[in-house]
Formats: structure tokens, C-alpha cells, sequence
């Protein structure tokens, strides 16, 4: 009895000392992001990912912003790389899809452990990324123009917000076009919220909506809209399609009739990138809002659009988001470099009023938002397929996503 009681008290203190162990390691720190962030750095190389949609009706706009930013990396690499590294990037396809975006975002964060991650184009696409990056604590540069309202702390925006592109276009219009509006749009998060944003401002400054529609993503009969915004005689037609959409849109109106000469259409989507796909014969005369275009006349640029050109053909051409998209990379190489660490918090802390000369001009980030001040530009098309400068604001314009300074949006809250 004596020996099966030691028998028994042994096993017993072998089971509490292997539940005391296994306590003991639920007691450890788990891995955090940050951490697995700089893992990403581990070895010769630094891990980011290039998120853009390469199939579906976005790949007429993201594959060239997806070259761009890769020809960024092989610049870096060749000049040394980041932190003494090489970058090593890990191409996703979102498909034009806005949960792939999300579902690849969440795989290059926890499966490939990259420190970064560069893409996306729609608004919605951003938005079903978003809470992956919050959650996991990665970081997200999104370069395309958007409609504000938004300050994530896990995402860097190099495109415009609202008072960069379309709060100034619709006050150069007013000024020098007409007053009353027609709104199209793609039906998603983007379209619709600017055309609220550009209803309160024509309120407030004089204008006229006369007519509002949007279209699903990859739509093509656009004969109907056509007929009703003939009915409507607007001023200017204010542009939210996006993708290949505004293909069928931009030459419908042209079998239809209706030419710059006739009515002004601005777009916001439409840059040298899509003028390729649509034809210049459809485009020219008609008017786009961007921050840069391939003729903006500076040092960097100069030398941007002959790299661009030798690397992927003559017949290639820059645009706003390619450019962003490029302006991006470099941006993040100087924030890890002032950090000396790929961890996302220092990156973040070193981007915080970072300086770079960009092919469109000087950007700088703004620390307290995220985004960059960017200098605002209306261009006309010409018969080479290149924009005309219109006008520019001069100065670079200081981000106001949330446009708390306009009294006339004081209405307008954000939404998810």
C-alpha cells in the first residue's frame, strides 16, 4: 500500500509540474505584430507586399501602379536597399474583388510577415482592408485620390483627400464653366460620398445639381444616362466612374454627339493611364483633377518618366496614382531609415513631417493625419494623350480629410 501511495503521489506531482509548465508558457508574451514586423527584415532581405487588383474591371488602372511601385523597389535595391537589405516584394492579386483585398491583406501581414504593404484602388477595397491593418497592426500606403472622411492609424495616404482634388475642382468649375451639375458615379463607397461632398458645396456656393446616377463597377450601356443628361442641358458633368466603365461612358457620349466642344466633363479617375485604354480621340478637351500628370514640369519628374519609359516601353505613360504609388515606396524607405527599424509604431513615429522630393513637387507627410500635402492641378486633354495645366494651387495644399475647414460641410460625417 505504502509503495502505491508513493506510486500514485509521484504521478501526481509529474501531471503539476507538466500543468505548471504549460501555465507557465501561456504566461509568456504573445508575438506581437510589431514584432513580427521586424521579422520581416530577418536575413538579407525586407518583406513587403504589392496589393493591387491584376484581373478583373480595376487591372485597366492598378497593373500600371503595381509597375510603378515595383520599379521603386528594383531602384532601391539597386542603390543598396533599405537598412543595408534588399526588399523583397510579394505580389497579391485583389482581383478587382473587395473581400480578396481584405483575405490577401490578412495573408501578407500573418503568413508572409512583411513590415509593409503597398496597394489597393477603390475606396471599397481600402475600406474592407482597413480593419485587417487595425487589427493586426500592419501598414497599409494607399495611393489613389479618395473621398476623405478618414484617418487610419494603420494606413499612409499618398493620394489626395477631398480638399486636394475635389472641393478646388468644383470651385474652379463654378468660376469658370457654369453652375449647374451633373453628378455620375460608379455605385460604391467613393462616387457616392464625393457627390454628397460636391451637393453641400454647390449649396453653398451658388451652383445647381440638375441630375445624379450611378452605375455598378464594369458597367457598359450608359445610352439611357446619356439621354437624360442631354434632357438636363448641365454646365459640367462631374465624373465618378471608375475602371472600364468609363470606357463605354466616355465613347457613348461621342456616338451620341456630345464632345468637349459641347459640354465640359471633369473627371477624377481619368488620367493618362485610362486615356490610353478609352482612345484620346474620345478624350480630348475634356478635364480631369489630379496633383500631378506626366507633363508637370520638375527635376524629379523629368528623370521619373524617362525611367518609367525605358523600363516598360516608350508607348507606356505616368499618371497621378502610378505616380503616388512610386512616391509611396520611397516615403517608407525614409521613415525605416529614420527609424532604423522596420517596426510598424517607429515607422510611423519617423514619418511624421518627412520631406521627399516627388516627381509631382516637395510632398510632406502630415503627422497628425497620415496623408502628404500635395499641390492641386486641372488639366485639359490634348491631342497626344497629355494633359494641358489649366491651373494649379500654387503652394502644396495641407490635407483636410475631414474638411473642418469648410463651414458648408460642418453636416457631413463619416462613414464606413
Amino acid at each position: 500500500m505504502k509503495k502505491k501511495w508513493f506510486y500514485q503521489m509521484g504521478l501526481v506531482a509529474v501531471v503539476l509540474s507538466l500543468l505548471l509548465a504549460a501555465c507557465g508558457n501561456n504566461e509568456e508574451p504573445a508575438s506581437t505584430t510589431t514584432e513580427s514586423s521586424s521579422g520581416a527584415a530577418t536575413g538579407d532581405t525586407i518583406k513587403v507586399g504589392v496589393l493591387h487588383s491584376l484581373s478583373g474591371t480595376m487591372a485597366i488602372s492598378e497593373v500600371s501602379v503595381r509597375d510603378a511601385e515595383m520599379m521603386a523597389i528594383e531602384e532601391i535595391n539597386a542603390a543598396g536597399g533599405v537598412l543595408g537589405k534588399k526588399i523583397e516584394a510579394i505580389q497579391e492579386d485583389g482581383a478587382s474583388d473587395w473581400p480578396t483585398f481584405a483575405e490577401k491583406a490578412r495573408k501578407l501581414i500573418s503568413e508572409d510577415k512583411v513590415a509593409t504593404v503597398f496597394g489597393g484602388w477603390t475606396s471599397s477595397s481600402r475600406k474592407a482592408m482597413k480593419p485587417v491593418f487595425e487589427e493586426l497592426n500592419g501598414l497599409l500606403w494607399y495611393p489613389v485620390q479618395y473621398e476623405g472622411l478618414e484617418a487610419s492609424p494603420n494606413i499612409f495616404y499618398t493620394g489626395a483627400t477631398t480638399n486636394q482634388q475635389i472641393v478646388p475642382a468644383v470651385d474652379w468649375l463654378l468660376e469658370n464653366r457654369g453652375k449647374k451639375f451633373y453628378l455620375l458615379g460608379s455605385d460604391y463607397v467613393f462616387p457616392r460620398t464625393a457627390n454628397l461632398i460636391i451637393k453641400e458645396q454647390l449649396k453653398a456656393k451658388g451652383g445647381e445639381m440638375v441630375g445624379e446616377e450611378y452605375t455598378p463597377l464594369g458597367h457598359t450601356d450608359y445610352s439611357t444616362i446619356i439621354s437624360k443628361i442631354k434632357e438636363a442641358k448641365p454646365d459640367v458633368v462631374f465624373n465618378t466612374l471608375n475602371g472600364d466603365s468609363n470606357v463605354a461612358f466616355f465613347k457613348q457620349l461621342q456616338d451620341a454627339g456630345i464632345t468637349a466642344k459641347d459640354m465640359t466633363t471633369l473627371s477624377v479617375s481619368v488620367a493618362e493611364e485610362e486615356i490610353r485604354g478609352i482612345g484620346v480621340d474620345v478624350l480630348q478637351g475634356q478635364l480631369a483633377a489630379w496633383n500631378y500628370y506626366q507633363t508637370t514640369d520638375t527635376p524629379a519628374n523629368k528623370t521619373f518618366v524617362e525611367n518609367y519609359k525605358k523600363k516598360y516601353g516608350e508607348d507606356r505613360v505616368t499618371a497621378d496614382p502610378i505616380e503616388a504609388g512610386y512616391t509611396a515606396v520611397y516615403l517608407w524607405k525614409a521613415a525605416v531609415e529614420k527609424a532604423g527599424s522596420t517596426e510598424v509604431d517607429k515607422v510611423k513615429e519617423a514619418a511624421k513631417g518627412l520631406e521627399w522630393d516627388a516627381p509631382e513637387g516637395k510632398v510632406t507627410i502630415d503627422g497628425e493625419t497620415q496623408h502628404i500635402f500635395k499641390t492641386v492641378r486641372i488639366g485639359e486633354v490634348q491631342a497626344d494623350g497629355q494633359f494641358k495645366e489649366l491651373w494649379n494651387s500654387g503652394d502644396a495644399v495641407k490635407p483636410d480629410p475631414f474638411l473642418k475647414g469648410y463651414d458648408w460641410a460642418a453636416s457631413i460625417k463619416p462613414t464606413d
